[in-house]
């Protein structure tokens, strides 16, 4: 492959080992399955890869400028984008598959003659990179170059433990609160527990690992790779708009700074303090992009409830603490219920500590959340909480609270097993009016004196303790967990099933239906007083408010993230005006599936400010702030715009180094506003005026964007981070993005791919093993929603033999013509009329797959149904002529055309060097074809089926008796088919109401229970045979209905829309040959040779009589070839 640049030579010089490395493994199996394996037909697909790589390479195919404003004539223009992929590594099948949607619908428009621009960056903004650089720089350190590490069983065993830690960590949800699914970076999780051993996996050298201890490596490392083998993909890229992120790349950096800048400048950018999840080992937010886990988590903020410890229970263990205002600080979500406080639950095996902050109060709390509370302005000094005493939950059972809000005036700790160490802070206090957890562990307590007895709990601390009612609840009462636990029969506070059961119905009617029964806002609805009493104890000083991660959140760089109250800039996501615009962008948007849009609007509905700026990494530098940098989420929200002018700035250099046109210090944001928003064009002097001029030109035509692909997890912050952005810079609604389709992710046959388990594959081993062209066509096999598609093996090898077979019938069929060896007369017969319509059809129909961007679909309907409608034609035709010349020449340039978006490669050998066409396949026109002829495809599908049916038929005649002596065998000599010319009778009626109820216009009929009502009102209820007929009326009346879908109204018509006699007779040769019946007679139902069957006949269902005979040993030997 030849590149633009040398570094990009040099960077694939340096891969040469890496890729000798990672293929070997697979290699040295291939070798054991068989050193004969035969790879002449994918050699053969790969060959022609190369050459028809090598051609668009050289005619620059696929670079694309936009048109000169004075050439006047509008053009159509398609300009679709996928998210630059992240330079950590080598891009994989999943990568691919995402891709391969752009791909598709990129070549499709460049095919059908639209102005297309499929341009592609590399992201290398964030943490994940400079996370991986200072790991290998640590293992380095810690045990050598190359290093010994421990012992690998070890090191998975810690690994598991940890993984298994934060499975558990799921805790009680809330069910208001938004939660994503499923981290991605989850799913890539395997066993590989360094730094060192993934660089390894991926099949870089040990002597070269230690270069990636430096960021900038991985920018000069990946990028040419990833390049290199998108090109291998055949993808139909205009290289030249090539670029990579980060500071390090002057010309983006000057854009993504003009961005920031205008978002500041309209009030879009804020710096204050606000939660966010936080890495105390990179001391800075950690966005998702910076997460080894826990991807799409946000703060969870709670009101810590001060339960005060009366003095007199500070003794034992806790007696230092005397003297002190000491509060076991117990962490809710509903505040509103703490009037019905009863006790304090506490685990007796739990790690606790006293924890003094910075007014002198001491706090009881595990040390977990003490740690999130050092990071919230709570402690002296930051990260550090003043631990005065360390016990275990033991000491605190049986200690006496005052608990702020509750109607007791004294309660009591005690234990509780199912408390999380992991979740809140260890102390909870205990609601058993609302909570049926609460409910059930009291009762478990006063029933069984053992368990009491187990862990001291004094009689008096429990059994005098009733419900306090605090909130009422239409469905429930004044205390809605006794009552639920009661329905549910729940036995004890182990009943984890029914208990999540009971909670999911009380829990959401409590804030939605709930009235409070005490306090001051007695007789006011919950969601109203809620935050109100939250905001009241606050105040007080009887709560205060605390963060902690929804869930475990750990860094790429390797620590456990907690929730920090940051200073730093924010992005006012989620403000309601902006909202609104957002909203109105996404009603605009073809987002291609409901679950998609759904997905979009729940984003809108739960997302707010969110921080865009960092102390470290690699990016941009806040243009006003220097000493923070952009983080990676939020300078990838409108480079789409940087697209249409990087290859005038840049001139093909990826890294931005050269200067083809322009410094980069020229690119002040007026350059940038005139540019992007059609403001006053700045001085010849400030800036080059036809330079400027060029790149007003190109992003005036190329935008909006038409397409971007994703997959579905982005929807939760990029793919809803760039909508937001696009309404806040463009005013102008035209420059909103148009579309965006997502995707699942991708299973490797049937299973998650993993790198751990081996079940894993990157794009150059894909492409290596199977040609691009197998591949591609087993991506678009693989699926087509938003749930995970699947890749198979087989499919691809099967794709392997289907394309090379096809190439060997196409010069078979060259040469054919050639010799004149196809038959020369006007296609008019039958077969000939039915293979040319099923042509038009597979036009039709794949061009509408193709736009709809299902390209499964429209591998089914342009390649598989028109290799079907192929193979028939050609089976058909093979004793009566053989198949027309004119109509296989059509042929192979239909299916080489609708074939080219997802098989370029093969599909431009058949275009040049088979059909001898001048040009690229990529370019030549997607195929034009006449309306299909619905009737005709009716009548061929009809002759098909009643074939199928006569040979049914047949078979049960000639079939010896289940028991008994066998007979000899028996053949069929003659057969009789009758013909019904239209229907009749309660038929006929049903037609005439349907045809009634038929609106032309719409294509639709009224609910099915109103025709059935008119059905039962019409002549045909004077019937004596009425309840009989109404079975059959049913299954007619549906089929029928779904018929006019495709038919029209023409289907509801007496008559049905093709000849059916003449289709039997045009074809009774062909229907001979099939059935080996020497004679077949046609009738009509009104002849006299109909006989008894012309009851059973009805238009489209003929009804069949046989002529059965005893088969002679000659017959015997017919029939023999006749199977043949």
């Amino acid at each position: 492959r030849e590149f633009d640049h040398e570094r990009d030579a040099h960077a694939l010089k340096r891969a040469k080992k890496r890729d000798v490395c990672a293929s070997s493994s697979r290699v040295d199996i291939m070798a054991d399955a068989g050193a004969n394996k035969n790879t002449a037909r994918r050699d053969t697909l790969l060959e022609l890869q190369r050459i028809a790589q090598e051609k668009w390479h050289t005619e620059k195919t696929f670079e694309v400028d936009a048109p000169s404003a004075s050439d006047g004539a509008k053009q159509e223009k398609f300009f679709g984008n996928f998210p630059y992929p992240y330079m950590n590594g080598l891009l994989h099948l999943g990568h691919a598959f995402s891709l391969s949607k752009l791909e598709f619908a990129s070549a499709y428009h460049r095919l059908k003659g639209d102005q297309t621009l499929f341009p592609f960056a590399f992201h290398c903004t964030g943490m994940p990179i400079k996370a991986c650089a200072d790991k290998i720089k640590n293992e380095i350190a810690a045990y050598g170059n190359p290093p010994k590490f421990p012992d690998a069983a070890e090191m998975e065993a810690a690994a598991e433990a940890k993984a298994a830690a934060e499975a558990a960590n799921a805790g009680p949800a809330d069910p208001t609160k938004f939660v994503a699914k499923k981290s991605k970076a989850t799913a890539k999780k395997g066993t590989q527990s360094t730094q060192w051993g993934i660089m390894q996996a991926s099949g870089i050298a040990d002597e070269e690992i230690p270069n990636f201890a430096e960021s900038m490596h991985w920018l000069n490392y990946f990028p040419p790779l990833a390049k290199r083998d998108v090109i291998s993909m055949g993808c139909q890229v205009d290289w030249r708009r090539s670029f990579i992120t980060t500071d390090a790349n002057p010309f983006y950096d000057a854009f993504v700074r003009w961005q920031f800048n205008t978002l500041k400048k309209i009030g879009k950018i804020v710096k204050a303090k606000r939660y966010a999840v936080y890495s105390p080992i990179d001391g800075q937010p950690c966005a998702d992009h910076d997460r080894a886990s826990g991807e799409g988590v946000g703060p969870q903020e709670y009101l810590l409830i001060k339960m005060a410890v009366y003095n007199e229970c500070l003794t034992g263990e806790l007696e230092s603490l005397a003297g002190k205002q000491v509060f076991l600080a117990a962490a809710t979500l509903r505040p509103e219920t703490m009037y019905g406080q009863t006790n304090c639950w506490i685990l007796p095996d739990g790690d606790y500590g006293a924890y003094e902050l910075a007014n002198g109060e001491v706090l009881v709390m595990c040390e977990r959340a003490a740690l999130n509370l050092s990071y919230q302005e709570k402690f002296e000094e930051e990260g550090k909480p003043k631990c005065l005493l360390t016990f275990k939950g033991q000491a605190l059972i049986g200690c006496a609270v005052k608990s702020p809000r509750a109607v007791l005036e004294k309660i009591y700790c005690l234990p509780m097993m199912t408390i999380l160490m992991n979740k809140g802070t260890g102390v909870v206090t205990s609601v058993p009016s609302d909570s049926p957890d609460d409910f059930m562990a009291l009762s478990d307590l006063k029933a069984k004196p053992a368990l009491r007895e187990k862990f001291g709990v004094k009689d008096e601390w429990v059994m005098p303790f009733e419900v306090v009612p605090c909130v009422h609840i239409p469905e429930f009462g004044d205390a809605c967990a006794p009552i639920v636990c009661a329905e549910l029969k729940i036995q004890s506070q182990n009943d984890r099933v029914k208990l999540d059961e009971a909670k999911h119905r009380t829990y959401l009617k409590g804030f939605t239906d709930g009235v409070m029964l005490v306090g001051n806002h007695k007789g006011e609805p919950v969601k109203v007083a809620k935050p109100l009493i939250k905001e009241e104890m606050i105040a007080e000083n009887t709560g205060l408010v605390y963060s902690e991660p929804e869930r475990t959140v750990m860094s790429r760089s390797g620590g456990e993230c907690v929730v920090a109250l940051t200073d730093q800039w924010y992005l006012e996501y989620g403000e309601d005006e902006w909202r609104r615009k957002a909203e109105k962008c996404l009603e605009n948007m073809n987002c291609y599936h409901d679950e998609a849009r759904n997905s979009f609007a729940h984003t809108l509905d739960w997302l707010r400010q969110w921080a865009c700026s960092r102390s470290f990494g690699l990016g941009t530098r806040m243009p006003w702030d220097d000493q923070f940098l952009i983080e990676s989420l939020s300078d990838s929200t409108i480079y789409m715009a940087y697209y249409t002018v990087a290859h005038l700035l840049q001139g093909g250099d990826m890294f931005g180094e050269a200067r083809p046109s322009v410094d980069p210090s020229k690119l002040t944001d007026e350059v940038w506003d005139a540019v992007f928003l059609g403001t006053e064009k700045p001085s010849e002097d400030a800036f080059p005026r036809e330079l400027l001029d060029r790149m007003i030109n190109e992003f005036n035509f190329w935008y909006p964007f038409d397409l971007r692909v994703s997959g579905k997890d982005l929807i939760q912050n990029h793919l809803t981070f760039s909508i937001y952005n696009h309404t806040a810079i463009w005013e102008d609604e035209n420059m909103w993005p148009r579309a965006f389709r997502t995707n699942g992710h991708l299973l490797l046959n049937n299973e998650k791919m993993s790198k751990s388990t081996g079940n894993f594959k990157t794009l150059k081993q894909a492409i290596e093993e199977f040609s691009a062209d197998a591949m591609r066509f087993t991506l678009a096999d693989a699926g087509d929603t938003v749930e995970d598609a699947n890749y198979v093996d087989e499919t691809a090898n099967a794709a392997i033999l289907r394309l090379t077979k096809e190439l060997a019938w196409f010069e078979e069929q060259v040469a054919d013509i050639e010799a004149g060896n196809l038959r020369a007369d006007a296609p008019n017969r039958f077969i000939d009329r039915v293979f040319a319509n099923a042509m038009n059809m597979a036009i039709e129909e794949t061009e509408k797959n193709y736009e709809n961007m299902m390209f499964r679909e429209a591998l089914k309907s342009g390649f598989y149904d028109l290799q079907a409608a192929r193979d028939a034609y050609r089976l058909m035709s093979a004793e009566d002529g053989g198949m027309q010349v004119d109509l296989i020449k059509r042929f192979m340039e239909i299916q080489t055309l609708l074939l080219a978006p997802i098989c370029p490669h093969t599909c431009e050998h058949i275009y040049g060097n088979i059909l001898k066409k001048s040009g690229t396949v990529t370019k030549a026109g997607f195929p034009k074809g006449e309306a299909p002829d619905v009737a005709l495809t009716a009548a061929n599908k009809y002759l098909n089926d009643t074939i199928t049916n006569m040979r049914k038929g047949i078979a049960k005649c000639t079939a010896p008796p289940k028991k008994g002596p066998k007979p000899p065998p028996k053949h069929a000599t003659k057969a009789t088919i009758v013909v019904a010319s239209e229907f009749i009778g309660w038929r006929a009626v049903c037609l005439g109401i349907l045809a009634e109820s038929y609106d032309a216009k719409t294509g639709e009929f009224p609910p099915v229970t109103d025709i059935l009502e008119k059905v039962k009102t019409s002549e045909l209820s004077g019937d004596a045979n009425f309840k009989n007929v109404m079975k059959m009326v049913m299954p007619f009346i549906r089929f029928k209905m779904d018929e006019a879908k495709t038919a029209g109204a023409s289907a509801l018509d007496t008559k049905i829309i093709f000849d059916e006699m003449g289709v039997l007779t045009d074809n009774m040769d062909f229907i001979k040959r099939a059935l080996a019946i020497p004679e077949i007679t046609l009738c009509f139902t009104t002849d006299p040779e109909a006989g008894s069957k012309a009851d059973e006949a009805t238009p489209g269902a003929p009804a069949c009589n046989y002529v059965v005979e005893e088969v002679t040993e000659g017959i015997a030997a017919d029939l023999d070839s006749v199977k043949l």
